[in-house]
């Protein structure tokens, strides 16, 4: 049994562990140490790493960096297995030797990573169709092959923060009972998607072209931070969800302006009629900019921006689950740091 070490101690590595794996874990490595034990296994040192072992898996997306790092601390590196892509060829690539450490799983993944489909369980598996098909005009043939691996073990579809933030929306405007919407920039695939099957009018604007037409879609394709398109207290219905923090950073073309977002913050507020409601969705957070990506903000600073209207509701998205009624200050010291929460606003006028 081959002894092995995993160098990481982060999620990759527990994806490698859960996958399962041949051979003997004799512990993890860290290029700095910062633990002693993970997983009930020892942790040392890139500087200090035991040199009774077999192979080290590199389960760590700076596979680069520490293919560099083993050769200036004269590592063996026909003894590393990169499961994620490296710059050189380097490590072992020896498919017996990677299909006898790893599950099928990990090797799945490995190929995946590395566009591989040879040596994949497509061969096994393809080889078990052609031993129990009985129809001639379904017998694989070479030059009709299109092995697609990545989805064995992938999971069915998404549910991620645009999932729930879309659904959100949507369904408090179908609820509603409005025929007509304006939206600023949302998701086509998505929300706008949802609205347009329950037949109703939507009225878009995206400084972006459109790709193509639908029924009941209007599109207009302008720079909305003024809203000149549309007339004052005229809009019952108002959205724009993920779309008003980027404005002004000149990301998707527009002119570089650090206030466009107030200033289209206050425009809605005048295309909206008495009684008319908005829904939006913003990062939330300990308040910053992430140029030229988009603002957080402080819950606080929407409500008080939207002076002019009453909110009914502030829920939050993150990591692919939804959170109803959230107090305004939870997430003020929130610093995002890759882990997007996005606040759902409902306001009524």
């Amino acid at each position: 049994m081959k002894k092995l070490l995993v160098w990481g101690t982060g999620n990759l590595a527990q994806k490698f562990i859960n996958n399962r794996y041949n051979g003997e874990l004799i512990g993890f490595i860290e290029t700095n140490k910062s633990t002693d034990t993970y997983m009930d296994k020892p942790v040392y040192d890139s500087r200090e790493i035991p040199r009774e072992y077999d192979y080290i898996i590199i389960a760590n997306s700076y596979a680069t960096e520490i293919y560099n790092w083993c050769k200036k601390l004269d590592i063996d590196t026909s003894k590393l297995i990169f499961l994620y892509h490296v710059t050189q060829s380097a490590g072992c690539t020896d498919q017996a030797v990677l299909k006898d450490i790893m599950s099928e799983r990990n090797y799945t993944d490995y190929c995946i990573e590395f566009g591989l489909t040879d040596g994949s369980f497509i061969d096994d598996d393809a080889e078990e169709y052609q031993r129990l098909n009985q129809r001639p005009n379904f017998d694989i043939r070479k030059e009709n092959m299109w092995p697609i691996i990545i989805d064995k073990y992938d999971d069915a579809g998404t549910m991620g923060n645009y999932f729930w933030q879309d659904l959100w929306a949507a369904r408090r405007i179908i609820r509603s009972g409005v025929r007509e919407h304006f939206d600023i920039g949302s998701r086509l695939d998505g929300f706008i998607a949802h609205l347009l099957a329950a037949d109703i009018d939507v009225e878009m604007i995206d400084i972006r072209r459109f790709p193509g037409e639908a029924e009941h879609l209007h599109t207009i394709v302008d720079d909305a931070t003024y809203l000149n398109q549309i007339p004052d207290e005229s809009v019952e219905s108002m959205s724009a969800l993920c779309s008003l923090e980027h404005f002004g950073l000149g990301r998707y073309g527009d002119p570089v302006d650090p206030e466009a977002c107030f200033k289209c913050f206050d425009n809605i507020q005048k295309k909206l009629k008495k009684g008319a409601r908005l829904y939006i969705s913003v990062p939330v957070g300990k308040e910053h900019i992430e140029f030229n990506a988009h603002r957080i903000f402080y819950a606080d600073t929407i409500i008080k921006c939207f002076n002019t209207l009453n909110l009914e509701e502030f829920s939050c998205v993150s990591q692919g689950s939804i959170e109803y009624n959230v107090d305004i200050n939870k997430y003020d010291e929130d610093l995002h740091n890759g882990e997007y929460r996005y606040g759902l606003f409902a306001f009524i006028k």
